[in-house]
């Protein structure tokens, strides 16, 4: 089972249409223009088309295995409370500096540290998930263990 948010979906059937209907159809013409180029077993150009083409439909069967067995949640349509869940913005704060984070507990597809997604299976959301508002959780990292106070969780 691959939890997603309903933006997740749209996003990898995107680029599920896209790999089939444009991308598969520029490297069918890549493999065909380099094939015009003659001898096959020394043709570079030929083989780094083959290559690109057996990583795209590896990329593609990857996306719909995914969405067949997805499990799409839409945390608007949930009853809000304070509880973290797939889904939800947790604004954190470090006990330790006081800096504050805010993070969005997405699925693995999703994942963007710089956006502060980050992925269902990460140590972080690990911690955060069935916690409330107020508590403290303490998460151990390679770097030593940090401590978060839960400031405030957004079901948007």
């Amino acid at each position: 089972m691959y939890p997603m948010t309903v933006k997740g979906e749209a996003l990898l059937r995107e680029e599920l249409q896209k790999l089939k209907f444009e991308d598969r159809h520029s490297v069918i013409e890549a493999i065909a223009t380099a094939r015009e180029f003659g001898d096959l077993k020394e043709n570079a150009e030929y083989h780094a088309a083959k290559e690109q083409q057996a990583l795209m439909e590896a990329r593609i069967k990857d996306i719909e295995s995914k969405l067949s067995d997805s499990q799409v949640i839409d945390v608007t349509k949930m009853t809000a409370s304070d509880k973290v869940i797939f889904g939800t913005t947790v604004v954190v704060e470090d006990t330790n500096d006081g800096k504050s984070l805010t993070y969005k507990i997405v699925g693995e597809d999703e994942a963007d540290a710089k956006d502060g997604k980050i992925s269902v299976i990460s140590p972080v959301a690990k911690y955060l998930i069935g916690k409330f508002e107020g508590d403290i959780v303490k998460i151990e990292t390679p770097g030593g263990s940090i401590e978060y106070e839960i400031i405030s969780v957004s079901y948007i």
